[in-house]
């Protein structure tokens, strides 16, 4: 075979569907639509939630303005003065750095001069007093300069045209291996801090949190960008502070990809090509917190802080912002600062290759691949187990990368591709299958009865060229006198052809109604047989049956035909026919070439079938049957036997019987007589008792249901044989001298 027809063989069984679909899936995941990124972002967090973490050390702190604080201390917000109270209070306890979670946009409305103004019945003189008093913005302040504190900041989404006010203090930032800009997440405008405040904090951070697509927290930005400007997220400003370094860098992925990584303190935190750190969740850990009227007071413990990064936030109802993440349906965004700097100190990042799309798409290719490849060859079960088998070959792979190694790469999309490639290989197949049915039926229609193509369709694989032997029941039907009747209408043979398939319609429907199966029309000739291609073990008695009905129907055509004619003021010439039924083992199947072949009978049993046909008009009957359709039947039909025969063609000689009537004739006790007397006929008959032989003949003809032109062929023959005596060696067979 050429390489040529090689590959049309193999795309022939529908593989090149698979190849389309297969490009059109790895089209769609490099485009990665919502719905393919939300799959692989919830088999990540299934894998966190099947792998709790549990970090070796949690060096973070909350400090949490929670109900109890609320209650205790006052409405938030609180005095600044407090606030520095707060941060004092935890400096001296310990701690490394402070940083809040919350943005100071507005002057303290608590400050004296302030209080002044707005309260109501203050004396000139103590308003005075009061405005000449520190404002609290200016001891917060104040406090922020002698001590390691990060304050938060926030990202605009809409951009404020009233302030125009410019940054008063930037993070220094390096930049490596290019601009990082491009493909950071960029902001119109930033939330700031009172200016007295950015001047005074030792660091900025941007305290901003954006879910995924599907609403699910998973990453958290490391650097951010708004216009030209690069502003740390508040966890990296916090460990640059708490290390004393001046700047933090960031790394772009050589070549000109997106972003590596941001690096502090020469501690590189890996990134995605956004500069977006995947956060190693923890369930919701209580003990991290410490509650900000404790601290406020001086009644907390500082074992607590000590040593401890601590985050100022609220969780306080009506103040927390909540977060979705992979393990908590709601985490307060200040735990989700805290969880990146647990992540970050303890080096437990969980990291997806900027390679991981490439190892992806290079999985859904081969595993694809290989249900186009086998599908057509080993069938829809194997490739299925096959299929199953390497899709949990990926999901254990995947699995195992990220308990081991912590790495993200998704086996859902290698996995569902694959399925998907495999579902339409396999409905590719059943449309061919379903294809292949509508030629059975089509093929088998005009042939079979409606419920024998049906069940027929349901297995075509019995029509592939060949063969098996069985034991069937074939007829034979000709029309008498057909070339007169052709002669008739030699003039006008559109008339002709009219009226033959008004005759065959009624003798068709005969076969299809008691299950035959048509297996050919020769001119005005119809050849049928009973027990294929489906099984049928009343094959004799449907025949036999079939072989009734078309009389019945012939009369019921020829009675409408001759109302027509008497109308048309016509002649009227009946139709009629002669059949031939017999049982025997034939070879039965699809005999023909690969490229063109008929589903047909074979064998000496289709013979003597056609030759018994012939007979019918030889012996004055309009049927006759086979010996072993006669055994099958007897028990049904009336049935006499005509005579030992050799047809033409055959030298061994077979007992040839003719339906008379159906059971009810065969219970009729006039029946009975006759079939006695009429085995006595031939009894004297082998026996060349001709005078017995011819007075019995002439008792029966005149006998209920007796076939009068069978006798007068007897009469006739027995007169012969009176004349010219066959001899003392004769076995009483009559040698059929025509078809």
């Amino acid at each position: 075979m050429t390489a040529r027809a090689t590959l049309r063989a193999f795309f022939a069984s529908g593989r090149l569907l698979g190849v389309a679909l297969l490009a059109g899936l790895l089209v769609l995941r490099a485009w990665d639509p919502v719905p393919v990124e939300s799959l692989r972002l919830r088999t990540f967090d299934l894998y966190q939630q099947l792998d709790t973490y549990a970090p070796a050390t949690r060096p973070v702190a909350i400090v949490d303005v929670d109900d109890a604080s609320l209650k205790t201390v006052g409405q938030w917000p609180w005095a600044r003065t407090e606030l520095a109270v707060m941060v004092q209070r935890l400096m001296q306890a310990g701690a490394v750095v402070v940083a809040f979670d919350v943005v100071f946009a507005e002057p303290d409305r608590l400050s004296p001069g302030r209080f002044a103004e707005t309260a109501v019945g203050v004396s000139p003189a103590l308003a005075q007093e009061l405005d000449a008093l520190p404002s609290n913005d200016a001891v917060f302040a104040q406090v922020l300069k002698q001590n390691r504190v990060v304050l938060g900041q926030g990202a605009k989404y809409v951009p404020d045209k009233l302030d125009g006010a410019r940054d008063p203090v930037l993070t220094p930032v390096a930049e490596f291996n290019g601009d990082p800009r491009p493909f950071l997440l960029r902001f119109p405008e930033v939330l700031r801090n009172l200016p007295e405040f950015e001047t005074s904090a030792a660091g900025r951070g941007m305290f901003t949190l954006n879910p995924e697509r599907d609403g699910i927290l998973r990453r958290v930005p490391a650097v951010q960008a708004v216009g030209d400007n690069l502003y740390p997220a508040l966890a990296v400003e916090m460990l640059r502070v708490a290390t004393g370094q001046q700047q933090y860098a960031v790394k772009r992925l050589p070549g000109g990809g997106g972003i590596g990584s941001v690096t502090v303190a020469r501690v590189d935190i890996p990134t995605d090509a956004h500069g977006r750190v995947w956060v190693r969740f923890t369930p919701h850990d209580p003990a991290l917190y410490v509650r900000a009227a404790d601290v406020l007071h001086g009644t907390f413990d500082p074992a607590r802080i000590a040593g401890k990064l601590v985050l100022i936030g609220a969780s306080a109802e009506g103040l927390r912002d909540l977060k979705a993440t992979p393990l908590e349906r709601a985490l307060p965004g200040v735990e989700v600062h805290a969880q990146l700097l647990t992540t970050i100190l303890n080096g437990a990042y969980l990291n997806r290759p900027s390679s991981a799309v490439a190892y992806e798409l290079a999985a859904t290719a081969v595993v694809a691949l290989l249900m186009i490849a086998l599908v057509p060859l080993l069938g829809a079960w194997w490739t299925l187990g096959i299929g199953g088998g390497l899709a949990l070959l990926l999901v254990g792979g995947s699995y195992y990368a990220f308990d081991q190694h912590r790495l993200l790469l998704d086996p859902g999309y290698p996995a569902l591709a694959s399925f998907a490639v495999f579902l339409l290989l396999v409905y590719r197949n059943y449309a061919r299958e379903e294809v292949e049915r509508r030629r059975v039926r089509h093929a088998f229609s005009q042939y079979l009865s409606p419920a024998l193509v049906e069940q027929l369709a349901a297995h075509p694989e019995r029509l592939k060229l060949g063969g098996e032997t069985r034991e069937m029941s074939i007829l034979f039907c000709d029309v008498e006198d057909f070339t007169a009747i052709s002669e008739r209408h030699k003039e006008v043979p559109q008339e002709l052809t009219e009226l033959m398939n008004r005759l065959m319609t009624p003798l068709t429907d005969a076969v299809l109604d008691n299950g035959g199966t048509i297996d050919k029309y020769m001119g005005d000739c119809v050849m049928a047989f009973w027990n294929a291609p489906l099984d049928d073990a009343s094959h004799a008695e449907h025949g036999c049956t079939a072989t009734r009905e078309m009389f019945a129907r012939l009369e019921a055509l020829n009675a409408e035909r001759k109302a027509e004619a008497q109308a048309a003021g016509a002649a009227f010439i009946p139709l009629n026919v002669s059949v031939g039924v017999n049982t025997g083992e034939v070879v039965v199947g699809n005999m023909g070439s690969d490229q063109h072949f008929d589903y047909s009978v074979l064998g000496d049993a289709v013979n003597l079938a056609s030759r018994l046909q012939g007979q019918a008009l030889n012996y004055g009957v309009r049927n006759v049957i086979g010996p072993d359709t006669a055994a099958q039947v007897a028990h049904r039909f009336a049935l006499i036997e005509l005579d030992l025969i050799a047809v033409k063609g055959k030298q061994e000689a077979v007992r040839v019987f003719t339906i008379v009537g159906d059971r009810e004739v065969l219970d009729d006790p006039a029946f009975q007589e006759l079939a006695a007397l009429h085995d006595q006929m031939l009894a004297a008959y082998r026996a060349q008792d001709w005078e017995t032989a011819d007075s019995i003949v002439e008792e029966c003809a005149t006998l209920k249901h007796a076939p009068r032109l069978l006798y007068a062929v007897y009469a006739e023959r027995i007169l012969d044989y009176r004349l010219s005596p066959p001899g003392p060696d004769w076995d009483g067979v009559h040698i059929a001298r025509s078809k």
